[in-house]
């Protein structure tokens, strides 16, 4: 009688199989590889496999590096220009002219790394934008007149689509295995949530503890070195393919809804921001609002990690108009404890909750991108939905503002909630659409 701890040996005709009656495995499961030891390696987990993938971690790396800084210059901008010309509607009026800029600029950034390739374009644009950045702090330190100020900020407009170009890495190398390309997308995001979240306290801190120029000089350095190190990573850059054999990403079938539904998205962030800081004010707590606002990116980037490793049933399609909707009901959370409490601990609460349901809709939307997007043009594709989101935030930060100011703060909590509808019921309209893909499912 074998002990109850130890392995049975028995033979058959054909082999050796190994019989295992350990409380650590199943009663008389055969087990061809041996027993099980106590010291198996678990699953290391989806995230882990997938930066397993050769090449993988140097260029996220790279990427993380250079994005880090997207969420530091525009505050950067502000506080520099503000402190130094004692005008926050100058500051606020060259940053949003480097936003119309980057809105025009990047789309063909985007069309020119698509039929060049990552490192050939991404390297020289990011040294145009990069002698921007120290253009503006030169003409602020110096005092410039105001209208340099403006074409420094705008040459900044060529910075490339680095979230973009790392998607596109992804899809290049996990063509075919759309559990995996989930994955990496849910990463994704949730990286671009950090650097959103990082970003501004890192610059703000900056500019406040060293002197104003600081939070732009640290981005630029960041920005350059990641984009060196990210395109060095020449395996795992896609290839280029020949011109002419796809159509713009704009004309393709499905593309319009999803820009459409990005503007709303953006409207959605940008009156967001406003409100809160109009609010925190209110409160008498106005720096407390960049931390109010980070546990909302916060919320965006767990739910983004966890979206990233369930399993998911159902088409994109439908988990994208889920998403929204799940969105525009959450976002009803700040109104209702900006109007019933008063209370900014509430809300932030409030907004940590909300902000649960960004990721996820963001990694469904840029899915539908990536699969409706032509051979070839990824990077435009994805660039032109970035795009739409910028120019919704500049459209949502205006109408919050006019809501704050005409209404009260409160009141402009319903902002965000009208813009997160529209998206909804365009998502909705646009359902009817043939579902079939331009490139192949990831």
């Amino acid at each position: 009688m074998p002990q109850p701890d130890r392995p049975m040996f028995t033979t058959t005709a054909d082999a050796l199989v190994i019989v295992d009656f350990s409380p650590r495995s199943p009663l008389g499961t055969q087990n061809p590889r041996g027993p099980v030891s106590p010291h198996a390696p678990r699953d290391p987990g989806p995230y882990r496999r997938l930066l397993a993938t050769p090449g993988a971690r140097a260029f996220t790396i790279g990427n993380l590096l250079a994005r880090l800084p997207m969420g530091m210059f525009s505050v950067s901008a502000v506080v520099m220009i503000a402190g130094t010309r004692g005008s926050y509607a100058l500051a606020g009026a060259v940053t949003a002219a480097g936003l119309a800029a980057t809105a025009v600029v990047a789309p063909w950034t985007a069309r020119l790394v698509d039929r060049h390739g990552q490192a050939k374009i991404a390297v020289p644009a990011t040294a145009h934008a990069a002698l921007g950045s120290l253009a503006l702090l030169l003409c602020v330190h110096l005092g410039a007149p105001a209208w340099t100020l403006f074409v420094s900020y705008a040459a900044t407009a060529t910075t490339p689509n680095l979230g973009g170009m790392s998607r596109a890495r992804w899809a290049h190398l996990l063509a075919g295995d759309e559990k995996s390309l989930h994955v990496a997308n849910s990463f994704e995001q949730a990286l671009d949530e950090a650097c959103f979240m990082l970003g501004p306290v890192l610059a703000a801190f900056l500019c406040t503890a060293f002197f104003p120029e600081a939070g732009t000089l640290a981005g630029v350095v960041l920005l350059v070195t990641g984009v060196l190190v990210f395109a060095a990573q020449r395996s795992t850059e896609p290839p280029v393919r020949k011109r002419g054999l796809s159509k713009a990403p704009f004309r393709s079938p499905g593309i319009p809804p999803l820009l459409a539904v990005c503007l709303a998205m953006g409207a959605v962030f940008g009156s967001m921001e406003v409100v809160t800081i109009a609010f925190a004010d209110a409160q008498g707590h106005r720096s407390a609002a960049g931390i109010v606002l980070a546990l909302q990116a916060a919320g965006s980037c767990a739910a983004g990690l966890v979206y990233g490793a369930i399993r998911r049933t159902g088409s994109v399609e439908d988990r994208y108009v889920w998403c929204i909707a799940a969105m525009t009901s959450l976002l009803t959370l700040p109104l209702l404890a900006a109007s019933l409490t008063g209370s900014l601990l509430a809300l932030a609460a409030a907004l940590l909750i909300a902000g649960m349901a960004t990721a996820p809709t963001m990694v469904t939307g840029m899915t539908l991108v990536q699969r409706r997007t032509p051979p070839g043009r990824l990077n435009e594709g994805m660039t032109l939905a970035v795009t739409g989101l910028l120019g919704g935030i500049a459209c949502g930060s205006a109408a919050g503002g006019w809501t704050v100011e005409h209404i009260s703060p409160t009141a402009g909590y319903g902002v965000p909630i009208a813009a997160s509808a529209a998206a909804l019921m365009t998502a909705l309209a646009s359902t009817g659409q043939p579902r079939t893909s331009t490139t192949p499912a990831p």
